[in-house]
Parts: structure tokens; sequence; C-alpha cells
């Protein structure tokens, strides 16, 4: 290398080394008594606009992007050439660490002020702040917010811009890497009646223009084909996001709360952030914490170490639930029966039962695990079984009792094996021959016949004689679909159980048990479901239904249901005391929260928790 392009490319190196290292003396001269972002919660004022400290101006959101906090120094490594952070930002300072909040409906929100001095705000760089929410064993990430300087911003767009450029250079139209001009050219020497198409827009058949150009033409065309321009076309369609990547070192995301430019001088800089998420059950706490860095042109410059916590305390309408335990009385029979109706398939004009069929497989599991549970059963005492078995009346009414008979015993027999030996002495068999009331619901309810049908169906199920009133069926024009459709629903087997309650004497016992449904409710608030636990809750028409449908939105029927209840208990006068205050009744709600202090002074903890009773609290001043 001769020793003027040593000279040159040493003056370049330099001067990068020195663009590199010109960091502003804010961020190299930083220490604990230094500028450096501070995160509090919000104040109490209405306004969340972005403010400038230097004019109380709003700050315009240029950009709805993503990234995060704050700045540090870097040099340039002597071995390795690199930029390093060699000056840690000092933490934020913490100017509020906690606040009361709210979970309504489910939902949790929040808000917390990040501020930013001038001293930390330079045009070269861009500041990326991330706040992160703990809450309970969960972690989360927020959208973050966006400081960018103005000439960071300025670069960003440069490379925008070269990327367009490098988008508009790639050709789409196929067409434009045909030398045309040349083209014509060959055509109107060597194929003039082809060149003489050139403005005939006469539509010509696929075949015909093939014959027209022959292989010639297209090789022609081919010849004629810019291909090493094709070639680099294709180069930066395949690579063009990489070409991206290059050219747009720090490309603008599109999930941040606020991306804002700003100019060193312009004053520092105040965003409240407020974020809505959901709640969950115990959760009793949440902490926000900020995290972030400084970069220069995409490239990370320096870290912000942890700022500390601010800790938002969340007050749930749940903890103001009455857990204890719900019994109701009822009066239980000494004696209890159950039944199940089974559908086994017999062989044809047979007692004995299919072991082929799928469904009698199916049907004999369910029964033996039905006689399991009743077995199992500790306070019921099985007393018997009966088994009754029917058929359809097709046949004549002493054949089908005799077969309805046998299908009792042979599933005696079947069911015999299912428990104890005790068990197949408790087994009792009944038969019905012919299930004419079966038949007469079935008819009733079969939309496919017809009403003339159905009448001959229910009056030939109330003749004495069956076999005359099968013989009339048999005749109807409907009598197919009888059989094939209804005819096989009247050969069930029923099994009844029949037992009773272990050491009780008496026909009917009081008990006292706990009310299941309405444990469903509290445990549904518990679990923050509050739609649910109002459906469940609200025939009570008790405090926890009123607590349920306030805490679901319903603030009226909340109202009715606390002004039925008559004698009011301490946490009632204070549920009435935020209903009456978020319905703008304040005088109201004051002499409801002076009740209910009244009764337990220890609600002035619980009212201090809850912002919705702030402007409550403030206007009882000094009187409890």
């Amino acid at each position: 290398m001769s020793s003027d392009r040593k000279t040159a490319v040493a003056a370049i190196f330099l001067a990068v080394s020195c663009l590199h290292s010109c960091i502003p003396a804010v961020y190299s001269g930083m220490s604990a008594a230094g500028p450096a972002p501070a995160l509090s919660v919000a104040g109490d004022t209405p306004d969340e606009t972005v403010r400038s400290r230097s004019g109380d101006r709003p700050v315009v959101d240029s950009l709805r992007v993503s990234s995060g906090p704050v700045i540090m120094n870097a040099v340039r490594d002597s071995g390795t050439g690199e930029m390093t952070a060699v000056d840690v930002i000092e933490a934020s300072r913490i100017v509020a660490r906690f606040r009361n909040v709210a979970e309504r409906m489910g939902r949790v929100s929040f808000a917390f002020d990040i501020t930013v001095p001038e001293e930390l705000i330079s045009s070269r760089y861009q500041l990326r702040f991330f706040p992160v929410v703990e809450a309970g064993d969960s972690i989360m990430h927020l959208e973050p917010v966006l400081i960018t300087g103005s000439g960071y911003r300025k670069r960003q767009l440069r490379g925008y811009e070269r990327y367009r450029n490098f988008i508009s250079s790639i050709v789409t139209d196929s067409t434009d890497f045909i030398r045309i001009r040349q083209l014509e050219t060959f055509l109107e020497r060597h194929f003039p009646e082809i060149h003489a198409m050139k403005g005939d827009s006469t539509l010509i058949p696929e075949p015909l223009a093939g014959n027209i150009f022959g292989v010639s033409q297209y090789a022609a065309l081919k010849h004629y084909t810019d291909n090493a321009r094709k070639r680099r076309n294709a180069w930066k369609v395949e690579h063009r996001d990489e070409v991206f990547r290059k050219l747009v070192k720090s490309p603008m995301e599109r999930n941040a709360v606020l991306d804002t430019v700003m100019s060193s001088g312009e004053g520092g800089l105040v965003y409240r952030y407020s974020h809505e998420m959901a709640s969950a059950p115990g959760l009793r706490k949440l902490y926000v914490s900020l995290e972030g860095a400084v970069y220069l042109d995409g490239d990370f410059m320096a870290a912000v170490p942890d700022a500390g916590k601010l800790t938002f305390y969340v007050s749930s309408m749940s903890t103001l639930a009455d857990y204890a335990p719900r019994y109701v009385f009822r009066v239980l029979d000494r004696v209890v029966t159950d039944s199940t109706e089974a559908f086994l398939d017999f062989c044809q004009g047979s007692a004995a039962i299919d072991t082929l069929s799928e469904r009698n497989s199916s049907e004999l599991s369910r029964i033996r695990s039905c006689f399991r549970d009743v077995l199992s059963r500790r306070d019921l005492v099985l007393d018997s079984v009966v088994v009754t078995a029917s058929c359809s009346p097709e046949g004549s009414w002493e054949y089908n009792s005799r077969l309805a008979r046998d299908r009792s015993e042979a599933v005696r027999e079947c069911v015999a094996d299912m428990g104890n030996a005790s068990v197949a002495s408790m087994v009792v068999t009944r038969s019905v021959p012919e299930n004419w009331d079966r038949l007469a619901r079935l008819a009733a309810n079969d939309t496919s016949l017809g009403s003339a049908c159905r009448n001959t169906v229910l009056a030939a199920a109330g003749m004495r004689d069956k076999d005359e009133a099968e013989r009339i069926l048999s005749g109807l024009p409907e009598y197919r679909h009888l059989l094939e459709k209804l005819y096989p629903e009247l050969r069930t087997v029923n099994f009844r159980f029949h037992m009773h309650r272990a050491g009780v004497k008496k026909d009917t016992v009081h008990t006292r048990q706990l009310d299941t449904v309405y444990m469903k409710g509290l445990q549904a608030m518990k679990e923050l479901d509050y739609r649910k636990a109002a459906g469940l809750l609200l025939p009570y028409r008790d405090y926890n239904a009123a607590l349920a449908l306030a805490s679901s939105g319903y603030d009226g029927h909340a109202l009715d249901i606390l002004s039925g209840l008559g004698k009011h208990d301490a946490r009632a006068e204070y549920l009435e005391a935020l209903l009456l205050s978020r319905a703008g009744e304040r005088q109201k709600a004051v002499e409801c929260f002076m009740k209910c202090l009244g009764m337990d002074p220890s609600m002035r903890h619980r009212a201090n928790l809850d912002p919705e009773m702030s402007e409550v609290v403030k206007a009882c001043g000094n009187m409890f």
C-alpha cells in the first residue's frame, strides 16, 4: 500500500473514531448527583398528557413505535476497536413509591410518570424506556417509550429513503428486460409480415400465433433479452430483506406507546404511562420498574440499572365477600329408589342376548358401572333390584308374554355376576309383554306420522284386545315406519334399585346440608368471575348477591338488594357507601360510611386502600 493511501485510510479511521467517541459530556460525566430519569406514581390531576418541563407544552407523539430507557458513556476499545460502555447511568430516583388501585370487573388500571431531564436528551441518540410489571409470579414487559433525537430520526429516515430507492429499482414487468428497439429492427428485416402486425389489435388464436412466430421468433426474443440485468433484478428480489437490514440500521418499530422526536435544549419530558391488565385471584400487589438503554444508529451504547420499584396495592371487591359457609335444611326420605334403562339386543324371537352386538357391550358395561356405584355408597344400603323386560307389539300377546319373562330371566342371570353373592339373591324379575304406553308416547311426539296415524295408535293402545290392536296397526300405510323406527325402542330392560339410608329408622329425616350452588357463587367471586357469581347468587338476594352485582357493574340493582336487607353490618354499609359514591350522592355516601365506621373502625383502613372511596374519606375529614 502506498504511503499516500495509508495516510488517507488513517485519516478516515481517525474521523470515525472521533465521531463515535464524542458522546455528550452529560453521559460521560454522570454521577450519583448527576441527572437521571425518574419513575413515579401518577399524580391525582386528571391531565394525563405528555408535558415538556421547559414550557409545559404538550410533546408531539410523532410516531407510535417500540423501544425503551436511558444513557451511558462509551469509548473505543484500544484492543478490539469496538465501542464499549464504561459508565453505567445512575439508578432512576423514585419520587413516590406506592399507590392504591382498584380491581373492577376483573381488570386493574394504573398509571405512572416517566420523567426525563433536559440534560439527558441528545440529538444523536435514542432513549428507550421499558416498563416492567411484576404481578405475582408473572413478569410482563409493557410497550416501550422512545425519546428519539432529531439527528437520530434523520438518519433513520435517510436509511428508509435509501431502501425505498432500492425497492423502486426492482423491475416488475418482465418485458423491460427485452431490447425492444433491436428486436423490432430484427423482425423488420427478417420477418416483415410479423413486424407489420405491430399495430394490429386483432386477437390471434394461440395455435395460429404459434405458427406465425415459430421457433426462430422465440429464439430472437431470447437473444435480445438482457439476461445480466434480469439476473441482477432477481438478486435484488431475493436479498431485499438483507439490504433492508444493511440500509436501515435502526428500524422504526410499531408497538411503542410513544416515540417523540426531541433535541437537546427543548426542555425535559414527563410522560404519563397508563396501562390496564387482567387481574388474578389473590393479586394484592403490582410492582413496576424501569429498564432501558441508549442507542446510536440502532447500536446499544449504555444500560440503565434497576431504578427501584413502584408498588401498586390492588383493592379487590372480592375481599369484601362473606365467605362463611351457607347451609340449607332438607327433608330426606329413608327409602331411596333409582333406576336406569338399557337397550339390549336379543336374537330374533329368542331370549338369548346377542353377544356380537356392539350396543350390548356398551350397555352392559354401563349397567356394571351402575351396580358398582350403588354398592360403593356407604350412606345407602341396597335392598333389591327389579329387572323388567318388555317387548314390542308384533306377534301374539301370549307369545310376547312368555318372551318377555324369558328375557327378564336371561338378564337376571347376566347381572347376577355384577355384584357379590348376596346381590344375586336381591334381583327380582318383572315383565311387560307389549309396551303400549311407551308406543303411545313415541307416536304422539313423532312429527313424521300423520295425525290420523297418531290417533289410530293412541286408540289401539287403549284397546283391551292387544292382538286386534296390533292387527289394526299392521294395516296402516305408516306401519313400516312403526316397525323400523318405533318398535325397537319398546324392547327395553329397566333396572330399578331399591335402597334405604344407613342408620336411619324414621321414614323422613330433616338434615342441614351445605348449599353447593351458593358456595359455587362464592368460589366464582374468589376467581374474579363476577358475572358467573352474580348469576348464581342473585336468587338469594343477600349481601353477597349485591356485592357480585356491584362488581359486575349493576350498581342500581345492587342498591335495591341492599335497601331490602333491613339491618346492615359494617361491610354492607361500606358497600352501600361505595355504590352511592359511584352514583355521585356524596352526602349519603358519607352518612353510610360513618355508620360503617361506628360498627367497625378498621374499615377506615379498607377505605384508604380503595380509590373509589377517596372523596368520601376526604369529606369525612377528622370525624373518625
